[in-house]
């Protein structure tokens, strides 16, 4: 990338070039000698400059990569600890990260996964010959040259005997999914081990696309590296062996360097070089479809177990075929493949036809808007600078959230239309959040509100707007102590004292009716079949069990209560009665699913066999979860029973949307791949490669919306695209 306005440019008599990345401690340039020789120069931040901690902690970095020398790490030219803004200069090694290079092509495979293996079990050797401990072992600071890997980036290394570590000073200083329990309860006896520990991590992230010990929060990240088993799903034998081995809790159980050279040479053999490369579903190695990663090319006519992944493979063409050919056969297995019929002389498709006038597009809610206000607040393209909450209605996508002001774009074409002026000046000096509604009588509903600097939230003003020109219908201001504003059917609803819910009309903010709130409650409205229901939790955390479900009349707003265990939320209707999840109050997870009769009361309790994620959604009298480890289970609304389980690539995948019309459940995960399951089977009909940069969801999930017969995908940075679920291969256009 090009240089920054305010970066320097030349350190040290070498002219930078290019921005190679900025991290935590500093900036990283791609530059030139006088003679013309190219190195990577990374100079520390200026803030940091006069830190006397920073200052010692990069010049132990640069003693520990003098120290290493080797192959398959990229040695010091030059340095200079002492200047004002502390550099050092390593030889330049042209190549992107493992984590860019997973990102942009997908998991690992044969000559490649045995490259990197090898090579870093060689650069750790050197390392440690070095009597030097790494640390900080993971994708970002591995670069993939043609030649093999190279280990950079020694912010954190230490001598093996030191104990008097700078950073052992209560502060977690690494990265969780790829650190070893030692580093995470007592650094000071980290050794040589604990890099074996981040290399089995690392392996298992290159095989699968995520890691062993993934989690929502690098806390709980961090809880699982020290308590759990690791999860190696999608790792073969016998590679899963040995990377069980090398993520063993104790540091005296995992095998040394020599050891695993051995057995990685020996599990990772070289491929013949007349032999073609493996067709599987999930293929890396497409040139002609580079955006899609395809599923699992299970024969047809094989019967697929619930919880059963198929493993026979459909040889697509003969081993002389050329690429063109392979890209063919892939195509036409997506097109044959579960789901299609054969009628007559040509297939049935499963997908419907796309809207009128729709297109493959990408855009993000930050892009310039023709009316209203034009820049989004506070945020630039490309920063994390918020999380998208987003819906769709008719042929338009709505979209607002942290530092987000509401946005429209049109679901065809991917244009943004406009984007309201509904934040107040002083949310220039704050943070403003928005949170969406809904859409009724062309009116756009949604709560925001602006937070001081110092943190104190001002009180939550509801908006209705049109949803043409993005232009205020009404406004109020609301308590939302003990009420969540919502809008269900042709009412909104909320509250001016926090004691009561008061309806109002969507198009012109007109009081209907009010009905007070049990006294203690926080209340959430919640829409199931036709009817409206509030989930009324105790203020008091501690004391669940007296939890209420109240049904209100939407017309008059008159009140029953419903007798229903503690910690339940409504997931929707069915046969006339609710569907509701029950859910440990202390862990969090859901244990079981109660089905009860409104009107008469009368209830069934089924316990799960196991807990299958912590998102669900229903649809089609089915139960979808998904799970942070990107595995998908289907369970039987009515019985509990278990259809099916599979596995994705999918990182942290939000909540699964179910197409009736084509049998086929969807999910995004916060790099936006995109993977498509048979809802009936859960076989996986397609998987697509990242669309963005991967970021911690927060508040708001990556989302897929269905747009009648395409779909569109929302992630938290900010990113939107649409994808034609027939051809998820097709480029999309930028706006």
């Amino acid at each position: 990338m090009s240089l920054h306005r305010d970066d320097p440019r030349s350190v040290g008599g070498y002219k930078l070039v290019d921005r190679l990345g900025a991290g935590g401690m500093g900036a990283v340039y791609r530059a030139r000698s006088r003679s013309g020789r190219e190195v990577a120069v990374k100079v520390v931040h200026a803030q940091y400059a006069e830190d006397a901690v920073f200052r010692t902690r990069f010049r132990q970095e640069i003693e520990a990569v003098r120290k290493v020398s080797g192959a398959f790490t990229a040695p010091v030219v030059d340095a200079d600890p002492d200047a004002a803004r502390p550099w050092m200069a390593t030889q330049y090694v042209p190549g992107r990260s493992l984590a860019q290079r997973i990102r942009d092509r997908g998991a690992l495979r044969g000559g490649e996964l045995r490259q990197l293996a090898l090579g870093l079990v060689e650069a750790l050797r050197d390392i440690h010959r070095a009597g030097v401990v790494h640390r900080d072992l993971k994708p970002a600071n591995v670069l993939m040259a043609e030649d093999g890997p190279r280990v950079i980036d020694f912010g954190i290394s230490r001598a093996a005997e030191n104990h008097n570590t700078l950073t052992e000073t209560g502060q977690m200083i690494g990265t969780p999914p790829f650190m070893s329990p030692e580093q995470l309860t007592d650094a000071r006896t980290v050794g040589p081990a604990s890099d074996v520990f981040s290399l089995g991590a690392l392996l298992v992230y290159a095989t699968t696309g995520r890691g062993p010990f993934d989690a929502d929060s690098p806390y709980l990240t961090a809880y699982r590296v020290v308590h759990d088993e690791p999860v190696l799903d999608g790792v073969g034998q016998p590679l899963s062996g040995i990377l069980k081995r090398c993520l063993a809790k104790e540091a005296a159980d995992r095998p040394g360097l020599d050891e695993l050279a051995r057995e990685f040479a020996a599990a990772l053999p070289e491929p013949d070089a007349g032999d073609l490369a493996t067709v599987s579903l999930r293929l890396e190695h497409l040139p002609a479809t580079p955006d899609t990663r395809l599923g699992t090319l299970a024969d047809p006519a094989e019967t697929t177990h619930p919880g059963r992944r198929s493993r026979r493979i459909r040889p697509l063409l003969a081993a002389t075929g050329t690429v063109g050919a392979l890209a063919l056969g892939l195509t036409a297995y997506l097109m044959l493949g579960p789901g299609w019929a054969e009628s007559g002389g040509g297939a049935t498709s499963r997908w419907s036809a796309l809207p009128g006038g729709w297109k493959p597009w990408e855009t993000t809610v930050f892009k310039a808007a023709p009316l209203g206000a034009e820049k989004a607040l506070g945020a630039q393209e490309g920063l994390l600078s918020g999380e998208p909450d987003c819906l769709l209605h008719e042929d338009a996508v709505y979209c607002a959230g942290e530092s987000i002001l509401p946005v429209r774009v049109d679901a065809l074409t991917g244009k943004t239309v406009w984007r309201a002026e509904v934040a107040p000046s002083r949310a220039g000096s704050g943070t403003y959040s928005a949170s969406l509604l809904g859409v009724r009588d062309d009116t756009l509903l949604l709560s925001q509100s602006v937070s001081s600097e110092s943190g104190e939230s001002d009180p939550v003003d509801v908006f209705a707007l049109d949803i043409e020109t993005g232009a205020e219908r009404w406004h109020r201001r609301v308590n939302e102590a003990n009420l969540e504003p919502a809008l269900s059917g042709d009412v909104v609803l909320t509250s001016d004292t926090g004691r009561e819910a008061t309806a109002r009309s969507p198009r012109t903010g007109a009081e209907l009716w009010t009905a007070r709130l049990p006294a203690g409650y926080y209340c959430s409205f919640l829409t199931a079949g036709d009817g409206l229901y509030a989930n009324c939790s105790p203020a008091e955390a501690a004391d669940q069990t007296t939890a209420r479900l109240l049904e209100v009349d939407r017309t008059d707003g008159s009140v029953r209560t419903l007798k229903t265990p503690a910690a339940s939320g409504i997931l929707g209707a069915l046969d006339d009665r609710l569907v509701l999840m029950e859910m440990d109050a202390e862990d969090l997870n859901y244990f079981g699913i109660l089905l009860l009769d409104p009107k008469t009361g009368a209830r069934t309790s089924t316990k799960l066999a196991d807990d299958y994620g912590d998102n669900v959604t229903m649809a089609d009298a089915t139960l979808w979860f998904t799970a942070s480890n990107g595995q998908v289970t289907a369970v039987s609304a009515r019985t509990g029973k278990l259809l099916w389980k599979t596995s994705t690539s999918l990182e942290q995948p939000g909540e699964a949307r179910y197409d009736p019309r084509a049998g086929a459940l969807y999910m995004a995960s916060a790099s936006g791949r995109v993977a498509a399951l048979d809802g009936r089977r859960g076989t996986v009909l397609w998987e697509t490669l990242p669309r963005t940069e991967w970021v911690t969801s927060g508040m708001f999930q990556p989302k897929v919306l269905l747009h009648d017969g395409a779909l569109v995908v929302s992630t938290p940075n900010g990113h939107l695209f649409a994808l034609d679920p027939a051809h998820p291969e097709r480029k999309p256009a930028a706006e």
